[in-house]
């Protein structure tokens, strides 16, 4: 049983939806959102008034001003295509239905007539013609029937008549309605419909090939005038005539029908007005087919009006709002940074209000598209965040052009394209080289698209080579924008973007030169890391460029105070004089240094979680257990706090991280190993993956066991490589 809610609950919601709405991102959407839309009512604004509004203009008045066609218009001459349709609709035969209900009573009469007309034994000749007259009254006359009566051949007589009026009936007598009824329609020929329940059968005939009633009579007696005997030919015409009434009757609802298709599958007459065509000369008296030439071109302008404006407000809504909805955890797995969603939604905004001002540009033979760098758009959002997010933009933002009004079906075709090839075209982009290449991919897309378009346009050979021209130009040079806007993105978004990521794994980098003197052990210890962390990423198809970068300054808190680090002691270690608590303290302060020094240095925030995540929450197990024991020394002393000897960052929270972690633990923890082989070290590797991962630090990462496995094989790979075993050089001796 449902309950009502409180007040209290309601007010919560409300205030809830208030807070969601005060975010940094709500309010980024919906000023883009109100950018664009001042920008696209302009815009149709300055449409209306492009090419102004006709009503000065009517038949017969003297023109006020020049009109000029500013596009390509194709439009339906109403009173053409009227006529047209009319012109065939006269052609529609008419149709007869051939009804089997009365071709089947007449032979039933005739049955009956002749069942009469055989019965002549124990019958006089009066008998027999008064039996059949009272059956078909005033039908024949009485010399007629006595004639059958005393012929010798009566049966034959009525075996020839009976074919006849299978003849007859079978080839159909039309009853032809009132002049009246079918008005204008087509009688030269007529279509008649044979019904049955196996089948319907259509045939089309002359109307002089077809019986009516009134020239049954005459139809019949010209057939019996080739038989040669007028005796018979009498006796036969007098004997059918009563049976010679129509069977084949006129239908209107099937005519009607048959005309209403006709005038749908006429194709209605369409006249074309070329771009830039003077259709209304100044000065000059309007004529009536210039006056339909200038209501043609009035269609194609927008108007000004609510409706108008409520579908745009309508639209650009539900654009921005999806876009806000779908561009973050949802699209890519993350919630985009502050920083990203003004990006993305600064290029949404600029796209949608630049497509706006574009619409106004009338380009000869080509879409609006192609001055519109929609492949810049998606490529700088596919390189900084991520390339699903980029193709939900391809998508997006041609189409929110389209509804706008600013694109039409060939410019949202030739966007939609650019934009979707764009979005996959860097996936692989190591160098800056590939921006260049990803350019030369796009334009040879958009080559295609506009060749496909102007063959759908029916385009003249000549306009070719230059739309073609633009169309690949527009990829080209979309390629070339990136590599100037890109760098200073970068650094504004502070992206790990592969080529930001390959800057960063120079080694000649000040901080790592820095690393080197400072603290060799480290450095070398983070050079094999990085190693480990790159090879398993590159099994499990993680990306390897981050793990590498991240293992290079994962340690770089240890440059504040080196000597307390194994890896850079020799002779002395300075922890056996300290509490194992100041020591873990020392120890664990690495990790809170060095994101300090990688904000300080502007490191991509991936770099900076993988600094911090590194070694989990994990606890130091070294200084931890030697506190243990000497609390179990000295009972009086305050009881060890584990929370003391736990690092303090997080759990890794990506695969990249995770592997780092594993990389950083398996080398510091391998040296302790007596001569390693790929045997000793799976084992020892597999009991420290599986240490990680009872104590949950693996437990955020996303990494699979599979995943697992493919790392455990690519450090035993790397490790054995590295540790291999060397032959013992003999002692040279003095040479003479």
């Amino acid at each position: 049983m449902k309950t009502k809610p409180e007040p209290r609950d309601i007010a919560k919601s409300v205030k809830k939806v208030l807070a969601q709405l005060n975010t940094i991102p709500i309010k980024v959407w919906a000023g883009a959102f109100f950018i664009c839309l001042i920008v696209v009512l302009l815009s149709i604004d300055s449409k209306s008034k492009f090419g102004g509004s006709f009503e000065e203009f009517d038949v017969g008045k003297v023109a006020s001003r020049d009109v000029f066609a500013d596009k390509e218009i194709i439009y339906r001459d109403e009173t053409a295509t009227k006529a047209r349709i009319e012109a065939h609709q006269l052609l529609v035969p008419v149709v007869f239905l051939f009804s089997d209900e009365e071709t089947a009573e007449l032979k039933n009469r005739w049955s009956r007539l002749r069942e009469l007309a055989d019965n002549t034994h124990e019958n006089t000749a009066q008998e027999y013609i008064e039996t059949i007259r009272s059956e078909f009254p005033g039908a024949f006359s009485a010399y007629v029937l006595n004639l059958l009566f005393e012929s010798s051949d009566r049966d034959l007589i009525l075996d020839e008549c009976s074919l006849l009026l299978d003849v007859m009936l079978e080839r159909g007598i039309y009853s032809l309605p009132p002049l009246t009824a079918i008005g204008n329609l087509n009688l030269d020929t007529v279509e008649l419909i044979r019904k049955s329940n196996q089948r319907i059968e259509q045939e089309i005939i002359s109307r002089h090939n077809i019986v009516t009633v009134t020239e049954a009579a005459n139809t019949m007696s010209m057939a019996l005038a080739s038989s040669g005997s007028p005796l018979f030919s009498r006796i036969a015409t007098e004997l059918l005539t009563p049976f010679l009434l129509p069977n084949v009757f006129y239908s209107r609802e099937e005519t009607e029908r048959n005309i209403e298709e006709a005038g749908a599958r006429t194709e209605p007459v369409l006249r074309y007005i070329e771009k830039g065509k003077r259709i209304v000369r100044k000065d000059f008296v309007i004529s009536e087919e210039e006056m339909i030439e200038l209501k043609a071109l009035e269609m194609t302008l927008p108007k000004n009006d609510l409706q108008l404006i409520f579908s745009n407000v309508l639209f650009l809504l539900l654009l921005f709002g999806l876009l806000c909805y779908f561009s973050g955890r949802r699209i890519i797995g993350r919630d985009l940074s502050n920083r990203e969603v003004y990006l993305v939604s600064g290029l949404s905004a600029l796209y949608i209000a630049g497509t706006a001002i574009a619409g106004n540009v009338s380009i000869e033979y080509m879409p609006a598209s192609v001055i519109i760098p929609t492949a810049l758009v998606i490529m700088l959002p596919s390189i900084l965040i991520h390339s699903r997010l980029a193709l939900m933009l391809a998508m997006a933002l041609p189409l929110g052009a389209f509804l706008a009004g600013s694109f039409d079906t060939q410019a949202y075709i030739f966007a939609l394209v650019s934009g979707v090839v764009a979005a996959y075209s860097l996936q692989k982009a190591e160098k800056r080289m590939d921006l260049v290449k990803a350019g030369l991919l796009i334009g040879a897309a958009n080559f295609v698209a506009m060749f496909g378009i102007l063959l759908w346009l029916h385009s003249a050979a000549m306009e070719y080579p230059r739309a073609l021209f633009w169309a690949v130009f527009n990829g080209i040079a979309s390629g070339m924008l990136v590599l100037g806007v890109l760098p200073p993105l970068e650094h504004a978004l502070n992206a790990a973007t592969t080529f930001r990521l390959i800057e960063l794994s120079d080694l000649n980098a000040p901080v790592l030169k820095r690393l080197f003197t400072s603290a060799p052990g480290t450095y070398s210890h983070s050079i094999m890391v990085a190693s480990l962390a790159e090879a398993a990423c590159q099994k499990i198809g993680a990306n390897y460029l981050l793990a590498r970068v991240g293992a290079y300054y994962h340690d770089l808190g240890k440059m504040e105070n080196p000597g307390y680090f194994v890896e850079n002691q020799h002779n002395y270690n300075c922890h056996d004089d300290m509490a194992p608590r100041l020591s873990a303290t020392v120890i664990r302060s690495h990790v809170k240094l060095g994101v300090e020094k990688a904000r300080q240095l502007n490191l991509p925030q991936e770099v900076i979680d993988i600094i911090g995540q590194h070694h989990g929450n994990s606890i130091i197990t070294w200084f931890y257990d030697k506190a243990l024991k000497q609390e179990e020394n000295n009972p009086k002393k305050a009881p060890v706090n584990a929370d003391d000897f736990r690092y303090p960052g997080s759990p890794p929270h990506s695969r990249e991280s995770a592997v780092v972690m594993l990389a950083d633990v398996t080398e510091a923890a391998i040296r302790t190993l007596e001569k390693p082989n790929a045997e000793k070290m799976e084992k020892f590797i597999l009991e420290l993956f599986e240490k990680k991962q009872k104590f949950g630090q693996l437990a955020q990462s996303e990494l699979t066991f599979k995943d697992l496995e493919a790392i455990k094989n690519a450090f035993v790979q790397v490790l054995a490589g590295y540790y291999h075993s060397r032959i013992e050089y003999p002692k040279m001796e003095e040479q003479p």
